[in-house]
C-alpha cells in the first residue's frame, strides 16, 4: 500500500511537471489571452483573438475546438464558417474545409467564400470549381476578382491537362493583374513540363523582372539554366532564390549538387 502511494505520488508529480513544462512552450502573449478570455468567457472578441494565437502556433485542434464552441451558439454566422475553413486549410484538412465553406455560402455566398471553394475544387480537378468562378464573375466585382477567377480556372483546366485553355486563363488573370506572380508561376510550369525551356525561362524571367524578391522565381529560372546546361547561370540563379528564402531545401541541395567539388 506504501508502495503504490509513493507511485502514485510520483506519477502526480511526473503529470505536473510535464504539464509545467508544456505551459512554458506557451508563449506568454498567449498565456495573457488565456487568462483573459477566461475572465470574460462570453466574449466572442476574445474568443476570436486566441483562436487566431492558436493558429498562429499551427496548435489547430484547439483553435477549431474555440471555434465549434462560438458554432454551438451561433450557427448561422456566416464569418465564423468562413473564418473556420480557413482555419482547416491552415490544418491542411481540405475535406473539413470545403464542408465549412459550404455552410458559410448558404449563409451568404460572398465572392471570397465562393473563390476559396472554388480553389480547393479546382485543385482536386472538379469542375464545379468553373461555376463557382463564373458565379463570382457575374457579380463583376472588378478586375481584382476577375483575376482571381481566370487564375482559379487556369488552376483547374492545368490540373486536368487542357494546357490551352489553362494558358489562356493565366494570360486573361495577367491581363487583369499585371503582377499575379502565381499566374506567371503556373503559365511557367505547364511550359517547363512541356520541355519547352524558351518560353519557360521567358515567364520565370518576366517574374523576377517585374519582382525581383520573388525567390521561386530565381528558383525555376535556375532550374531551366540546369537543363540547358547553363550551370553558371544556375548557381548563381539558386543562390539568389534561397538568399531570398533560406528556407527553400530543394535550392540548397542543387547549390551542393552543382558547386565545384
Amino acid at each position: 500500500m506504501v508502495l503504490f502511494l509513493m507511485i502514485a505520488c510520483n506519477d502526480d508529480s511526473d503529470k505536473q511537471s510535464a504539464a509545467s513544462d508544456k505551459k512554458t512552450d506557451i508563449p506568454e502573449a498567449l498565456q495573457k489571452l488565456i487568462i483573459k478570455q477566461s475572465q470574460y468567457p462570453d466574449s466572442m472578441g476574445l474568443r476570436l483573438q486566441l483562436i487566431d494565437a492558436y493558429d498562429s502556433i499551427g496548435d489547430y485542434q484547439i483553435a477549431l475546438g474555440q471555434m465549434d464552441s462560438l458554432l454551438l451558439k451561433d450557427s448561422l454566422n456566416y464569418g465564423l464558417w468562413y473564418r473556420k475553413a480557413l482555419l482547416q486549410e491552415n490544418a491542411k484538412d481540405t475535406t473539413g474545409a470545403l464542408k465549412s465553406y459550404k455552410y458559410a455560402i448558404r449563409v451568404y455566398p460572398s465572392p471570397d467564400a465562393l473563390l476559396a471553394a472554388a480553389n480547393l475544387l479546382a485543385e482536386q480537378k472538379n469542375p464545379l470549381s468553373l461555376d463557382l468562378c463564373r458565379q463570382v464573375a457575374k457579380l463583376r466585382m472588378g478586375r481584382e476578382y476577375a483575376a482571381h477567377c481566370f487564375f482559379i480556372s487556369g488552376v483547374y483546366y492545368a490540373r486536368i491537362g487542357d494546357n490551352k485553355n489553362a494558358l489562356l486563363s493565366f494570360n486573361r488573370c495577367i491581363y487583369n493583374d499585371m503582377y499575379y506572380m502565381e499566374a506567371y508561376m503556373e503559365k511557367g510550369f505547364i511550359y517547363f513540363d512541356s520541355k519547352k525551356m524558351t518560353e519557360a525561362v521567358q515567364v520565370f524571367q518576366s517574374v523576377i523582372t517585374l519582382k525581383n524578391t520573388y525567390p521561386d522565381g530565381y528558383y525555376w529560372l535556375a532550374k531551366c539554366d540546369e537543363v540547358l546546361n547553363n550551370r553558371i547561370d544556375a548557381i548563381a540563379n539558386y543562390q539568389k532564390a534561397i538568399t531570398l528564402n533560406p528556407k527553400l531545401i530543394e535550392a540548397g541541395e542543387a547549390l551542393k549538387r552543382l558547386s565545384p567539388k
